[in-house]
């Protein structure tokens, strides 16, 4: 498998996910801007996406994916179709579950991620009602990264990375036909979820039919729990969970604290949620989802060798491409902010709040990457364990810093200590690696830093320069100018940046590799 080719595939799907994404959250912006209605929205869908991350794309992706890549390579397609037939039939059954108790537990659950919404008139009723509509969103987005895990696992990359792309059209329908329609127009946001869920599964379907590992969901969960790969799968999710799960109680705690801060607080934090993962979901997520396979296989093969190249290639990668991205949020966060946000009820100081946030996500963007591509490192070979103590250390360090921080710079503060303490996780994932000989460093990192930081600090003149020498705000009334000047500078930072690495010797025949 071409390796690189792989990641354009997954980045270009990705890159239209997140161009969507950014439509859809400029037309949320447009409509609502950042208020008490979008505080209730963001609060009650991020609790299904934080059962979403522990159920699927956390503790079950990383303990499913090298279990069905073992099961695939040794066992034959009987045995690994088996295996995703009685993991389906548990987690749907599950989830289901779960959603039941969501739905009637909704008003505990709202207080306890967001209880300084209280004080925002009707903002914590509506997080309630809205928790409770999206709460079966679980099952349909957890059966998708199954689905994704599967394809993946078979090399196919194309469909899983464009499922994503429907929640977003899914939003953009919702917000301009739906929305004015309703006596709550913040209401079809919430049914847009489930529909988004909805349409991800069933765009897979296709494909896992073509492979003929369309899963089967049966009538009895006791029976899939009882089948030897799904035992497996459930013991790894055990340390998985809590892994995941300290990441996300983080993230519980401090839209508690932004709930604190006064109406539009966890609007602006999301708003710049949105920017940051686009750099990190088409750098990260791509090449985690990528390497994962190819490392479980290495692993499996017991290829050293071959496991520790993978990772080499994976860390070049995100360095070449996160470090210009993490110069963008840093140096450029009010123009990104303001040209794609400051419209309709979204002012001028919405842009400058969420700047700063934006701002201080820069601060640690390569680290919030760099975890993506080292922590699969561990899963593949089925050690679930040490990314989880790390896990708790960054938790402890992380609300640390927000006790540090967050009087000093406010909301802002919570993103800086977001992504120090994921630079101080990806720091220990790195040495945990090495000292464990699971990865050995290729020749030519000096280099290659070198090289980096060339081009990074003319880049930076370029982007403080332009970020301070035109009102960007001020052009909210020519926005057709302002995008323009926009996608100028982006093409111009671009091209700076490439040709100053290839003036350095930079060699790009190096990112051309293919997996065994």
């Amino acid at each position: 498998m071409n390796l690189f080719r792989a990641l354009i595939t997954v980045s270009g799907f990705t890159l239209l996910s997140r161009v969507t994404g950014l439509i859809r959250e400029t037309l949320i912006a447009r409509a609502f801007g950042a208020s008490q209605f979008t505080d209730a929205f963001y609060v009650a869908f991020r609790i299904p996406n934080l059962l979403r991350r522990l159920s699927a794309e956390g503790a079950f992706s990383q303990a499913f994916v090298p279990i069905l890549a073992e099961f695939k390579n040794n066992q034959g397609h009987d045995a690994t179709k088996a295996l995703v037939d009685a993991m389906s039939t548990l987690l749907a059954w599950a989830l289901a579950a779960v959603s039941l108790l969501g739905v009637a537990g909704a008003s505990w659950v709202v207080l306890a991620v967001a209880s300084g919404l209280k004080s925002e008139g009707q903002a914590f009723v509506l997080a309630v009602s809205m928790t409770r509509i999206m709460f079966p969103y679980i099952i349909f987005i957890s059966l998708t990264t199954l689905a994704s895990g599967v394809l993946n696992t078979y090399g196919s990359f194309s469909l899983p990375a464009f499922a994503p792309v429907l929640l977003n059209v899914s939003f953009i329908v919702a917000s301009v036909f739906v929305a004015p329609h309703l006596k709550v127009p913040v209401f079809a946001l919430a049914g847009a979820v489930v529909v988004g869920g909805i349409l991800q599964f069933a765009v897979q379907w296709p494909g896992l039919r073509k492979i003929d590992m369309a899963p089967k969901i049966g009538l009895n969960p006791i029976a899939g729990l009882a089948h030897r790969g799904v035992k497996r799968v459930l013991l790894k999710m055990v340390p998985a969970t809590f892994a995941v799960s300290v990441a996300q109680l983080s993230l519980i705690i401090n839209t508690n604290i932004a709930s604190r801060l006064g109406p539009g607080a966890v609007s602006w934090i999301n708003y710049a949620d949105r920017l940051m993962e686009f750099p990190t979901a088409l750098l990260g997520v791509a090449l985690g989802t990528i390497l994962l396979p190819s490392l479980s296989k290495a692993h499996v093969d017991a290829d050293t060798h071959e496991y520790s190249a993978l990772l080499d290639w994976g860390l070049r990668v995100t360095f070449l491409l996160a470090a210009p991205s993490a110069l963008a949020l840093f140096f450029f966060a009010e123009p990104l902010t303001a040209t794609l946000f400051n419209y309709g009820h979204f002012d001028g100081r919405a842009v400058v709040m969420v700047g700063r946030a934006l701002a201080a996500y820069g601060v640690g963007l390569i680290g919030l990457i760099l975890i993506k591509i080292l922590a699969p490192g561990f899963y593949a070979k089925q050690d679930i364990k040490t990314p989880v103590k790390i896990g708790v250390g960054v938790l402890i360090a992380t609300q640390l810093g927000n006790l540090v921080f967050v009087p000093i710079f406010a909301h802002a503060g919570l993103t800086l200590s977001v992504g120090l303490g994921a630079c101080v996780n990806a720091l220990l994932l790195f040495l945990g690696l090495r000292q464990r000989g699971i990865y050995a460093p290729s020749s030519g990192w000096a280099l290659f830093f070198a090289q980096l930081v060339g081009a990074s600090l003319v880049l930076a003149g370029a982007m403080h320069w332009c970020a301070g020498n035109f009102d960007w705000i001020g052009m909210h009334t020519r926005p057709v100018a302002r995008i323009a000047l926009l996608a100028a500078s982006v093409v111009l930072f671009a091209a700076l940046y490439f040709s100053m690495l290839w003036l350095m010797g930079f060699k790009y025949a190096y990112f051309r590799r293919r997996a065994k």
